[in-house]
């Protein structure tokens, strides 16, 4: 059958932060290129996240006076990466991670902004920085794309007000105390005022923030070099001359297309977050009948594992976790559906205890999502059932609890489809959520005990700068992330576990080439983001540790293969 041919240097499978970093560096590189994604619209599992990126050394920072030790980044991170850790990737990350940077900056319409109080998740270890390594990007105004916003993936519905993201770096601290400080108030009127006037005008909001912004600036620069973005456009499989990988059969408006890529394939499909049978593979709560619960989007089934492995390559599963593990909460939609609010702050605020199946505490509530799931799969809930976060009547009008909402927004709506629970008593709030009354108040009394007192023997919440940095810097006590529950009625939420992006992908060298089982690159095929496995070998030492290499590695593969043409 003859089928109609493409030709092009580089094929780049998937619109994420990897693919359009990989097609912009190849571009500018002088390769012509052709960016297809699987779905409808453009920007992946990044355009839903928080659009950090974790790049030690980084041109930014330094801007604003914050130095970082390249000896001390290496130090943290083989500390963090422990027996996973791959000195080579390393290497190569913390020499092109700021050349990246600064790359983008100077040659497109990318632009980050530096987070300097951002302190590296475990900032006790050698090494650890406390702040300054994590990127964001900076908002962007969506009238940029013209009517491609239109195509732009939509942030994640749980993470906005009226449709508005209302987590972005600092500006979270404006939303939480709006009803507490004049300046805030006055700040987040006239964000409210400026996206309803957006709305009205554009359909939706056009002030993009986090991960919106980064996939925005990405894809503008992609449109301003003219690269070929191909939506709906799933690749069927991948074609190879000999042992090299030289393009695809790619499915566009119904047909099939031969795409013939000169220089090779990138694969950057956004690893495997929904292939329900890699996850009874790897995840262990599943294994154990759990359930695993992610926001990526559902086009994200592993495509770029397979195609890796049919290729010759292979899926690097020895690693500490398969996936950035995250805390959520499950979220009634209309219509009947569930979508899942990720809970990356309120854990931290004072007030707040999260308890498993037997009603007791298992883990210091304000370290990293990460830290708090691994903490709850080792012992508290191998299969990831059973647990809440708790807090009482003072705490979920000052911060809100999931989803639910601080004062003065109301909370009848999801105490009445049972996202939230409610107790007038701990007794009665137990007794809701299946729990133990007795243990659940020796629970809470023991807090307590401490709490006054703005201390945690138990667990050491508030312990470290990280903690701290998503604590109440205005909270009244000695502790910013402690405080007692006492004051009734108490509310719980339950917690499910889920994940940020999956750790186990392809193994590569230093230049993103797909390693086969001899450990030698298969000519012609690189992968990068999620499809590539985790540099960190399964450990998270900072925010960022997923979009900051995926950009990296993209930026590295598009310049090999501009640099090889054979």
């Amino acid at each position: 059958m003859n089928l109609e041919t493409v030709d092009c240097d580089l094929l780049v499978v998937g619109s994420g932060a990897a693919g359009m970093a990989a097609a912009i560096t190849a571009k500018l590189h002088g390769l012509d290129v052709l960016l297809v994604e699987k779905a409808d619209v453009f920007g992946g599992t990044t355009a839903l996240s928080g659009g950090g990126l974790w790049v030690p050394g980084n041109p930014v920072s330094e801007r604003v006076g914050l130095t970082d030790s390249r000896d001390a980044a290496r130090q943290y991170m083989a500390i963090e990466a422990g027996a996973f850790a791959r000195p080579d990737m390393v290497e190569a990350f913390l020499d092109q991670g700021p050349a990246m940077v600064a790359f983008f900056e100077d040659k497109t319409a990318v632009r980050f902004v530096p987070a300097p109080l951002f302190p590296d998740y475990h900032p006790g270890q050698p090494g650890a920085s406390q702040g300054g390594r994590t990127l964001y990007a900076a908002p962007y105004d969506g009238r940029e794309l013209g009517a491609r916003i239109r195509t732009l993936r939509p942030p994640l519905q749980e993470m906005t007000l009226f449709g508005l993201v209302t987590v972005s770096g600092d500006e979270v601290r404006h939303f939480l105390n709006a009803t507490r400080s004049l300046r805030s108030a006055r700040y987040v009127a006239g964000v409210f005022l400026r996206h309803l006037r957006d709305t009205l005008r554009h359909g939706r909001g056009m002030r993009l923030t986090n991960g919106n912004a980064l996939a925005a600036r990405l894809a503008r620069s992609v449109f301003d070099l003219e690269i070929p973005l191909w939506l709906n456009a799933p690749v069927c499989s991948l074609t190879q001359d000999g042992a090299r990988a030289s393009g695809a059969i790619v499915r566009r408006e119904g047909r099939d297309v031969r795409v013939h890529a000169r220089r090779g394939v990138v694969l950057a499909c956004g690893g495997f977050p929904q292939d329900r049978v890699r996850q009874q593979r790897l995840f262990p709560h599943v294994q154990r009948g759990g359930l695993h619960h992610s926001p990526a989007p559902a086009s994200n089934t592993g495509d770029g594992l397979a195609f890796g492995e049919q290729a010759g390559g292979r899926v690097d599963t020895h690693l500490a976790h398969p996936a950035a593990w995250a805390v959520f909460s499950r979220v009634p939609r209309k219509g009947g559906s569930m979508g899942v609010y990720p809970h990356f702050i309120d854990r931290a605020k004072p007030g707040m205890i999260a308890i498993d199946a037997r009603g007791q505490r298992f883990v210091n509530e304000s370290d990293s999502y990460h830290d708090v799931i691994a903490a709850a799969l080792r012992a508290a809930a191998p299969d990831g059932r059973g647990l809440y976060l708790l807090c009482d009547h003072r705490a979920i009008r000052q911060y809100g609890l999931g989803f639910a909402k601080p004062f003065p927004m109301p909370l009848g709506g999801l105490l009445r489809k049972g996202y939230l629970k409610r107790g007038r008593t701990l007794a009665e709030l137990a007794t809701q959520i299946g729990v133990d009354p007795a243990a659940l108040q020796a629970t809470v009394d023991r807090y307590n005990a401490d709490a006054q007192h703005g201390r945690d023997p138990q667990f050491g919440k508030g312990g470290n700068a990280y903690n701290r940095f998503n604590g109440d810097p205005t909270w009244s006590g000695p502790n910013p992330c402690v405080a007692p529950v006492q004051d009734a009625p108490f509310y719980a939420v339950e917690l499910v576990v889920g994940d940020l992006g999956t750790f186990a992908g392809l193994r590569t060298d230093a230049h993103a080439r797909v390693l086969d089982a001899r450990e030698q690159p298969i000519p012609g095929l690189y992968a990068a983001g999620n499809d590539m496995a985790s540099i960190m070998g399964g450990n998270y030492p900072g925010g960022g540790i997923t979009l900051g290499p995926a950009m990296t590695f993209g930026y590295i593969a598009g310049r090999h293969a501009a640099s090889n043409p054979s």
